[in-house]
């Protein structure tokens, strides 16, 4: 017998987590198939849980980029999630949307093309809205009944107190709302979380439909490749977790939302995409689409490391009599660390010119935090971590295939710090920081920083150092990217369409034309609500709605 449905989303990330559930409450049939295993685990339901699965993990895909030239042929990882939910369930929670601006750059690029379906800030807004439960927040930019759980950091560990106070005695103002109406400034972050549980995609859209029959979830189900007849999508064809190859079919849209990575993957295994790229590994070219896999953006990030003078942070606080302690304040109280995510605080600031919109965002971390390929220089102990973020990177990298072989991970090269612009702001950037580990409350807490070498900060030494230890910011993006009819390398229309094919779209990361200025997971949870906007034809609203009656 057929396996049949409305609609197949291909990835129950965040994106394909909101597109599914609103597909479903629109009235839809759908099938979401995820490679990865289930969200349901006691590490990754508590905010800071993932720091002790980060450097090896099943629910994590290390995608280890091709040498990078520009960086002295070093290679590092990228972990992408590999769990329902996707990066809302193994991420560090920080509720981001970006700025307006961002939004109105993709509504100039597409202004006109589709009908005009809009991409501005106003057009994007009512969805973070109707997604977001949040517990301080109520009015024209925030909703406290949507569904995602967003709440201010449950604990704050001094060091990010005292963080917040250095940077306000540099000068910068205060900021009670990154999401608000500026991002400039320092202060805490807000969080997708409540009372110690994360508020994950897969908790917050696919949980409260899990006795709906016209939703079916199946995991450790990788897709090989998108079934196109005559021009349309009409099915996908992937392995169960016992290898075994099955088939099923749409009567309407099959939606890719399986990551910038994987889904420009995805479409070029089915034929879609650069036409000597397929030929090269034996794949029929169905569409010539050279864009796919092409526009690859990440956020770099580069470390500023520094050993406390005394037992501050987090160091241990998840080992040995410490973790029992504050397990028990948890139970008995629902207080302490175990509320914290790990980050709870970061600024956005413009070293150069402190009138324009912020360049650097940074987060504050109060470990030694490294990455895998650099852990061993430094010894684990009490201190603290600033990371310096380049929030509108002009380096632009690609995805290709490794082999005609679904299994085989794609080759990925982001690029980062190649565009002299970004090197430029990230050197200005951890120059800025650093001065607050110089600045009290700070400094009297601090013994030294490390990383980098605080006697040398000439242009000469920071950017060896930023070469050494630049790593991804878990913020892959725009891969297979929206675009006008004008531009050969757009892979979507403005409603998200893949160009050439009937009844495909793509709702993850990969379709933003540009990176917003922030962390990426809720933009990616409201191209999912946009998606089944577009495909459904019912606003968010309406389908909240229309649940809600139900």
């Amino acid at each position: 017998m057929k396996e049949r449905y409305d609609h197949i989303v291909v990835g129950g990330g965040s994106s394909g987590c909101v597109a599914a559930a609103r597909l479903v409450g629109a009235g839809a049939s759908v099938l979401v198939l995820e490679g990865g295993y289930s969200h349901r685990h006691p590490l990754l339901d508590m905010p800071a849980g993932i720091f002790k699965m980060i450097n090896g993990s099943k629910y994590m895909r290390y995608h280890k980029t091709m040498p990078q030239p520009h960086l002295n042929g070093r290679q590092h990882d990228i972990p992408q999630a590999n769990v329902l939910g996707g990066g809302s369930s193994v991420n560090a929670q920080v509720y981001m949307r970006g700025r307006p601006s961002d939004y109105d750059e993709w509504d100039t690029m597409l202004r006109g093309e589709n009908d005009d379906p809009g991409w501005g800030w106003r057009d994007v807004l009512p969805h973070f809205r109707s997604m977001e439960g949040n517990n301080r927040l109520l009015n024209e930019l925030h909703n406290s009944e949507g569904p995602l759980l967003v709440s201010d950091p449950g604990h704050i560990n001094d060091l990010s107190r005292w963080f917040v106070q250095a940077v306000q005695a540099m000068g910068e103002p205060y900021n009670t709302d990154f999401n608000g109406t500026g991002q400039r400034g320092v202060g805490f972050y807000q969080f997708m979380n409540r009372s110690g549980k994360r508020s994950s995609a897969a908790y917050a859209f696919l949980a409260p439909l899990q006795d709906d029959p016209r939703l079916e979830v199946r995991l450790r189900a990788r897709v090989q490749r998108i079934n196109i007849e005559n021009g349309r999508a009409v099915g996908v064809t992937y392995r169960d977790e016992n290898n075994r190859e099955h088939t099923a079919f749409a009567d309407g849209e099959i939606i890719l939302a399986a990551g910038a990575l994987v889904t420009p993957q995805l479409l070029m295994l089915s034929g879609i995409g650069p036409a000597a790229q397929l030929r090269q590994h034996g794949i029929a070219c169905l569409i010539d689409l050279p864009g796919v896999g092409e526009n690859f953006i990440d956020h770099p990030e580069v470390p500023i490391v520094s050993v406390a003078n005394g037992p501050y942070g987090y160091y241990k606080q998840g080992e040995g009599w410490r973790m029992l302690l504050n397990g028990l304040q948890f139970r008995l109280f629902g207080t302490g660390p175990i509320l914290s995510a790990g980050v709870e605080a970061g600024g956005f600031v413009n070293p150069a010119d402190r009138s324009a919109e912020p360049t650097i965002q940074a987060f504050c971390v109060p470990i030694v935090y490294l990455d895998r390929d650099t852990l061993d220089l430094l010894p684990n102990t009490y201190g603290l971590t600033v990371t310096t973020v380049v929030v509108k990177p002009k380096s632009r990298g690609f995805v290709r295939l490794a082999s005609a072989n679904p299994n085989d991970m794609p080759l990925v090269s982001p690029n980062l710090l190649s565009d002299p612009s970004d090197l430029r702001a990230m050197i200005d950037g951890q120059r800025y920081f650093i001065k607050a580990f110089q600045t009290s409350p700070l400094k009297e807490r601090i013994r030294e920083v490390r990383i980098p070498d605080p006697s040398d900060l000439s242009d000469a030494a920071l950017i060896r150092h930023c070469k050494r230890f630049v790593k991804t910011n878990y913020h892959p993006s725009g891969t297979c990217r929206m675009g006008p009819s004008r531009d050969p390398m757009a892979v979507l229309d403005a409603r998200l369409c893949v160009r050439g094919v009937e009844r495909l779209r793509v709702c993850d990361l990969s379709a933003m034309p540009n990176i917003n200025a922030g962390n990426t997971n809720a933009p990616a949870m409201m191209m999912g609500s946009r998606c089944a906007e577009f495909v459904s034809g019912q606003t968010a609203d309406a389908v909240r709605l229309r649940n809600t009656k139900s």
